[in-house]
């Protein structure tokens, strides 16, 4: 992947994505300045469920979603959330989003997103090899948990498409589904476990462990706010940042759902807007289950982490500027009394953050036209953890001029301006 001679490269945005990136162009020969205005993991690379979900390609905008949606959000007890005040803001965005609701674009989507998270354990243990942040990685089952086998056939189209990328599962029901792991056994009596996979035991962590194998190797790191890509006769010369001027050959912009107004200023509109998350961390609970779990009635993620269970799964609507909401938070403890009455923890935390959401529920990974030397990884709704060691790979492949060998025009910036 190395150019001759090496060059300077500023990733802005120190999350899964743009951490990955600088290393993979870090461990080519060239020489990385990583940005960040809250430093490693400050936002939805910190908060995440921490599932390496590779088969979690099926995007929320199935067949039946506009029918369904109304419902869930006029129901505190359904994991969909709206601040009504942002409707006016959201409806530009969600009108395009939810136009993607039907079988051709699921199958679409699912396709495109296969080939960034497909193989994500596996990228993962190749980016962090040999640093610290191995310690982190587990592999694991990914266990989809049922009442019983009929909620699972309800849903067996998008199994059919997971089937059709190449996912495997092994499927339990009853005793064999106790014998299994029997953390919520008492109330599901139908399982589909989903192999090879992985999980992330701290993503806040992890990914300061790979910041630190960069820095150590000579990168640098540098806690700011970028506040324009800097650019002359249609090349980029760098970047504006906590007041300072910082040049570069080439510019990738990882930022998640901020990365949107940096798009803006290079002359490209993406239609993205921020899916506020939530999680919640009961931590030193008297039992764990013994993979991650995603509970389908209740649609959120049970995780066992360090010292910890997480809870997640959440997405409001209301902008990046708004505070947290209560009512999420209050889901989440409903459904430990709901689904683990018998769970007991000595403390708890709370977490809400933003995920970078497209209207088609694709990652951009793109150069960006009308300016030469600039490149754009996000979008990732929530496979930002899952994708970021590819997105990082093709985001240096594309920055040193060396052609990713799969097709990249899913992912190209220009599909928003056609």
């Amino acid at each position: 992947m190395a150019t001759s001679p090496p060059l300077s490269v500023i990733v802005i945005g120190a999350g899964m994505v743009g951490v990955s990136a600088a290393l993979q162009l870090q461990r080519s020969g060239h020489q990385v300045t990583l940005i960040d205005r809250e430093g490693p993991a400050g936002g939805t690379s910190f908060g995440n469920a921490g599932i390496l979900a590779s088969s979690s390609v099926i995007p929320v905008t199935t067949p039946g979603i506009v029918r369904k949606a109304p419902g869930m959000v006029f129901n505190p007890l359904q994991p969909l959330f709206l601040r009504w005040r942002y409707l006016p803001t959201l409806l530009p965005w969600l009108v395009p989003y939810l136009r993607h609701a039907n079988s051709h674009d699921v199958q679409r989507i699912a396709e495109a997103l296969s080939h960034i998270v497909g193989q994500s354990l596996q990228d993962h243990q190749d980016l962090a090899a040999g640093t610290l942040a191995e310690r982190w990685i587990k592999p694991c089952e990914y266990t989809y948990m049922f009442k019983d086998r009929a909620y699972f056939d309800a849903d067996q189209a998008m199994w059919d498409i997971r089937r059709r990328l190449g996912f495997r599962w092994v499927e339990y029901a009853g005793e064999e589904l106790a014998k299994q792991d029997p953390f919520l056994s008492d109330s599901h009596h139908f399982a589909v476990a989903l192999q090879d996979h992985g999980m992330i035991l701290s993503p806040g962590d992890y990914i300061a462990d790979l910041a630190k194998a960069f820095t150590k190797k000579g990168g640098i790191l540098h806690k700011a706010e970028v506040e324009t890509i800097l650019h002359e006769n249609g090349q980029t010369t760098g970047v504006r940042a906590g007041g300072e001027t910082l040049t570069a050959d080439r510019v990738i912009v990882a930022m998640g759902a901020w990365s949107g107004q940096l798009a803006k200023q290079l002359g490209v509109r993406v239609p993205l807007e921020a899916e506020r998350g939530y999680h919640v961390e009961l931590w030193h609970p008297n039992k764990m289950p013994k993979n991650p779990l995603m509970v389908a009635a209740g649609k959120f993620v049970v995780t066992p982490m360090k010292d910890r269970i997480r809870l997640a799964g959440v997405v409001e609507f209301g902008g990046l500027k708004a505070g947290p909401s209560e009512a999420p938070f209050k889901l989440l403890m409903h459904n430990v009394r709901a689904y683990m009455p018998d769970l007991t923890w000595k403390d708890e935390t709370r977490w809400m953050g933003h995920r970078p959401a497209p209207t088609d529920s694709i990652p951009i990974i793109s150069d960006v036209p009308g300016v030469k030397g600039v490149y754009m990884g996000f979008g990732h709704h929530h496979v930002g953890l899952t994708g970021g060691p590819k997105t990082g790979k093709l985001l240096a492949m594309l920055a040193t001029d060396t052609k990713p060998n799969m097709n990249m025009a899913a992912y190209d910036i220009r599909r928003f301006t056609k």
